[in-house]
């Protein structure tokens, strides 16, 4: 029997015969790495995009060791937003059709509270919901989790981009110690690595084989006739290549302000990012850059230490950097986590030695390519918009009254919002370009923890 089959599997007879039924005749990648190991009570670190299968690994695993005459809540599935926990409910039912009897209940924000607490009255399962929606349930004690045996974060990376990772350590501490933590993420940040250290027992970790191969970096050298002609050729770059997210690097300061500001009226959504700039600046440019609602970055070396953006597509060297170390360390930011990148680095012909000194050390030709010719495009904006909100943690706004408020009745999709930041006094929030005037409505005029904010874009 092939080992992709799901007959290989040591699942009860009525699941195996709904999943023919259903037409599910083998294991997708992350679905035959990881459900052995689920099903032998492991806690799994399962690293794949939505797509993958992910669902019906962690659904199954779930199902098997299901008691159903035992009417407790036995498994918690955390999810980012309203419409993927409504998905994976649904997937779970549909494998669950030949186990009779099985109650699986979605708790989500924007909807209303008091029939959630009447469903919870009679009883469930399986509980799939949103983190403060979940958290809200626990504080005011209509959802009890003392008999759940296996806990799923699933789309974790999004859960903590959303700025959820307080109140998942509170939801977790309301679950037993002895459980089964599963944990799914399209991408693996450090965030994920302290999380998983923090709250689960000798995890399995899992991969599916990405589409692409290892991660490459493309590098590509221009050569300009002079200093007047760097600005210009940036900009054919970024029209030429369309990366949703760049990093320029300068040499100096005012080198960087000044390209930002030309880039800017250019109609491109970037900014600056220097060791003049305040730092509540820097926050909202770190902020900003990082939930996409602007697509180029302007940095000096020294200002960009730190800077961990897991996704970037591009990164341009304005001048060659003035050692050797630096301009691998700026172009290994870009092609992470098994992603393709694209470095591109102008020089004039002053820096010819700076080119084959840079040659040698990479040990590989830098071979001068032509610049793209400057199209009649216009530049491209970023996806999303931030939200400025006039309350943070002082107010003891969290994210999940955040989401509450912008999907409650007649507001936008949890698909639609981004990342969310929670500073002491403001917070922010991304959302999708094409809702931001609906977004900063409901904000506006809408309450957070009873009381109205000021809202504005950034």
């Amino acid at each position: 029997m092939n080992n992709t089959d799901f007959a290989s599997l040591q699942l009860q007879k009525p699941l195996l015969d709904n999943l023919i039924t259903l037409g599910y005749a083998s294991m997708t990648p992350i679905q035959s790495q990881s459900l052995p190991a689920i099903l032998d009570g492991k806690d799994v670190i399962a690293q794949a995009k939505t797509g993958s299968g992910k669902t019906a690994a962690f659904s199954l695993g779930i199902l098997e060791k299901l008691n159903v005459r035992h009417f407790a809540v036995q498994s918690l599935i955390l999810c980012p937003t309203r419409e993927l926990a409504d998905q994976v409910a649904k997937e779970i039912r549909k494998l669950a059709r030949a186990i009779h009897n099985i109650k699986v209940l979605t708790l989500c924000g924007g909807m209303p509270f008091g029939p959630q607490v009447g469903s919870l009255e009679h009883g469930a399962h399986i509980i799939v919901g949103t983190p403060g929606r979940i958290e809200e349930h626990l504080r005011k004690g209509s959802l009890v989790l003392d008999n759940v045996s296996t806990l799923v974060l699933d789309e974790a990376d999004r859960m903590l981009d959303m700025g959820f990772q307080e109140v998942l350590d509170l939801i977790i501490s309301f679950t037993p110690d002895q459980r089964q933590t599963l944990l799914f993420s399209a991408t693996y940040p450090e965030e994920i690595h302290h999380i998983a250290e923090r709250v689960m027992q000798s995890p399995v970790m899992v991969k599916a084989e990405s589409v692409h191969d290892a991660a490459s970096i493309q590098q590509h050298f221009y050569e300009v006739g002079s200093d007047d002609e760097r600005a210009g050729a940036v900009m054919a770059l970024l029209l030429e290549y369309r990366p949703s997210t760049a990093v320029i690097f300068c040499n100096t300061k005012r080198e960087t302000q000044s390209l930002a500001d030309y880039l800017k009226n250019q109609g491109f959504d970037a900014l600056a990012l220097h060791g003049d700039l305040e730092q509540r600046d820097r926050d909202q440019t770190l902020v900003r850059f990082s939930n996409h609602s602007i697509s180029v970055l302007v940095a000096t070396d020294v200002a960009a230490r730190g800077l961990d953006i897991a996704a970037l597509d591009a990164v341009i060297n304005y001048q060659i950097a003035r050692e050797t170390e630096v301009h691998v360390h700026r172009v290994g930011r870009t092609g992470r986590a098994g992603s393709h990148g694209m470095a591109f680095t102008l020089y004039t012909p002053s820096e010819d030695y700076k080119l084959e000194r840079l040659a040698a050390y990479l040990e590989e030709p830098a071979r001068p390519e032509s610049l793209p010719h400057l199209s009649g495009e216009k530049p491209y904006r970023a996806p999303m918009v931030t939200l400025q909100i006039g309350g943070g943690k002082k107010q003891k706004i969290r994210p999940g009254d955040i989401v509450g408020a912008l999907t409650g009745a007649g507001g936008v999709s949890g698909d639609d919002i981004g990342k969310i930041a929670i500073f002491d006094n403001t917070a922010f929030v991304a959302v999708k370009r094409k809702v931001s005037s609906h977004a900063i409505e409901k904000l506006g005029t809408g309450r957070l923890k009873g009381k109205q904010y000021r809202v504005r874009y950034i």
